[in-house]
């Protein structure tokens, strides 16, 4: 019994990373996470292992638990990050869809889309809230966890949970208000592409908004702009000086939760990978990720 409770257990590996990723925004910090919850499953004894009758419910719990406190100290981590931070992106489907992961689906009124593919736009969303918000939020809209287990979870009681999961929820509700439609999305990021691909400038800044953002995250191990870029001409001027920089670079497009992402190669090595968020068919946003830490699951 001890080895099949430990074999369902382990099995619930890419249930974890994924509840890990969208609690902490990078694969390393969801890997951590999962590491110290199996440390903790492991640590007790087989008999007390054998006694508990859902695996998973313990480890999504205790999972929760070790992503709470790992977003205590996340922020002061991040103040010392060099330059700006950004999640990590990942292709479509990396992890598990939600749906298949959640425990139930009680009280479907109160919970976000749970077949959402994993997105760079919602995770700075999660960015914004509380660790305790994001915690509830994740538990309960995406993975389906019911108010009291969230509660036993993150130290709250039910009414309290249920009020920072209808606080986060407005705010992802809000983002995804302002998100265009996927085939309006991909449709702009393939006219991007092909614009910068061709140096042209005048078609380039028709296609970004005249207040667009381009953020680019080095975490100091490659060059990166320290600070946002601010406006269409700024940003196009930006982007076409990279690609004069590195003649040897090459782009392709690749599906994400955000939509089509443009990947950037220089030669075999992946070099960047950058979301986009569109809106009244123009580009709002670009996030630009070079550090390659956030880039492994690409290769």
């Amino acid at each position: 019994m001890g080895d099949e409770h430990d074999d369902a257990a382990i099995a619930e590996r890419p249930h974890l990373l994924a509840l890990g990723y969208r609690m902490l925004g990078t694969v390393a910090d969801a890997e951590d996470a999962v590491q110290e919850t199996y440390t903790r499953w492991f640590g007790m004894p087989e008999a007390e292992r054998a006694e508990i009758v859902s695996p998973r419910g313990w480890l999504t719990r205790t999972a929760g638990r070790v992503c709470l406190d790992m977003l205590g100290s996340a922020r002061a981590r991040r103040e010392r990050y060099v330059g700006e931070w950004l999640p990590e992106p990942v292709p479509a489907y990396a992890f598990p869809r939600a749906s298949a992961l959640a425990d139930t689906a009680s009280d479907p009124l109160d919970h976000a889309t749970l077949d959402d593919s994993i997105s760079t736009a919602l995770l700075l969303v999660l960015e914004t809230m509380t660790p305790a918000e994001r915690v509830v939020f994740v538990l309960h809209d995406v993975f389906g966890m019911s108010f009291p287990e969230v509660a036993d979870t993150v130290g709250r009681s039910p009414a309290a949970c249920r009020q920072l999961a209808s606080s986060a929820r407005r705010r992802v509700e809000e983002e995804r208000g302002r998100a265009a439609p996927p085939a309006e999305h991909d449709s702009v990021v393939r006219a991007f592409a092909s614009a910068a691909a061709g140096g042209d400038l005048g078609a380039l800044v028709a296609l970004l908004d005249p207040e667009v953002v381009l953020v680019s995250d080095g975490g100091g191990r490659v060059s990166a702009a320290r600070r946002p870029v601010v406006g269409a001409d700024n940003v196009a001027r930006f982007l076409l000086g990279l690609a004069a920089k590195f003649p040897e670079s090459t782009a392709e497009l690749a599906p994400t939760g955000d939509g089509l992402a443009v990947l950037v190669r220089l030669g075999d090595r992946l070099d960047s990978v950058a979301t986009v968020a569109v809106g009244d068919g123009v580009i709002t946003g670009i996030r630009m990720v070079r550090n390659p830490d956030k880039l492994t699951l690409w290769s």
